[in-house]
């Protein structure tokens, strides 16, 4: 029942009366695209009546604030005062109803704004920064593997904030690994949705491909093998859902699978880009931004995936 009205190089979202507005704004916190947004009240574009308002709905912001200012956009030239008089005229009304303010227009704590736009008249405080980046979609599509680490929820969300639509791709094997294990990655993408929008995931059975490599390939190469048909079955899958690129959670020197050489290894079986945004992060600064984006908790849970079963005792770290 929200509406979304665009305006001026401005989205005004309107809900109705006992629309939950915190939940709202969390959720568009997380919007790609958007760089910031305000609580706002609505008023009609009367000077008295916007008075009232500047001191009543930003009380609670006022009240906990030492030094403010006001800004003033009037979008309606009809109204009778002008940006400078708007701001003058509501900077009174504040200082004589809160003495403990100062006004500071270089560093305030408040900014209280009014902006008389043309069916009526906004107030609101300071704008909250937004997640920024850009739309989904409006940078082409592409698939993620993920596997239900730390790292590929990361790489996925670093992607999507550059207006990526994200499909994904896991790779099960049963009995090796447990519906657990499945559920986990299904949260994490809905963690990762939140930002992105709406993540189709395909789930591939990987069992008897990883034991005819068990039973059939050198162990030190068995995790590159691996990795190279994980590549090949995500290629094929990116193709035919209109993908340009791969997307994975690889970082230099991470694990033996992850070497210049090992890296270069995997590639040979892909056509298309292979994207790795966390390629010069170390281990910490991924976890920072797990953390950021509330993925930590459910990567650390201790259900395996198919990347941790049959590994080699001493892989091969400079395969040719």
């Amino acid at each position: 029942k929200f509406t979304c009205t665009p305006a001026q190089s401005t989205i005004i979202v309107e809900g109705p009366e006992d629309a939950d507005l915190d939940e709202a704004t969390d959720r568009l916190l997380k919007v790609f695209g958007i760089a910031g947004l305000s609580r706002a009240a609505a008023v009609e574009k009367d000077m008295d009546v916007i008075l009232d308002t500047c001191v009543e709905y930003t009380a609670p912001l006022l009240n906990a604030a030492s030094t403010f200012k006001v800004e003033a956009k009037r979008a309606d030239k009809k109204f009778p005062l002008n940006s400078p008089e708007i701001c003058r005229e509501v900077g009174g009304k504040i200082l004589s109803r809160f003495h403990h303010l100062k006004v500071d227009v270089h560093n305030p704590d408040v900014i209280i704004n009014v902006e008389v736009r043309d069916k009526c008249a906004f107030v609101h405080g300071n704008q909250l920064k937004g997640a920024g980046g850009m739309p989904s979609g409006s940078a082409g599509k592409a698939a993620l593997l993920v596997s239900g680490g730390i790292d590929s929820p990361v790489a996925g969300w670093m992607m999507a904030k550059r207006g990526i639509e994200l499909i994904a791709i896991h790779f099960a094997s049963p009995p090796y690994t447990s519906q657990r294990a499945e559920q986990k990655v299904h949260s994490l993408l809905r963690q990762v949705a939140k930002y992105s929008g709406r993540i189709m995931l395909f789930v591939v059975p990987f069992t008897e491909i990883q034991e005819l490599i068990k039973d059939n390939c050198p162990e030190e190469v068995f995790t590159l093998v691996m990795r190279r048909m994980m590549m090949r079955i995500s290629q094929e899958i990116a193709i035919k859902e209109g993908c340009q690129a791969l997307i994975t959670g690889e970082s230099v020197g991470q694990v033996a699978s992850q070497t210049m050489q090992s890296l270069a290894a995997t590639n040979e079986v892909c056509t298309m880009p292979v994207y790795r945004p966390l390629i010069g992060f170390d281990k910490q600064e991924i976890v920072e931004v797990s953390e950021k984006i509330d993925t930590y908790e459910t990567s650390i849970q201790p259900f395996e995936d198919c990347c941790t079963i049959f590994v080699a005792k001493h892989p091969v770290t400079k395969p040719n």
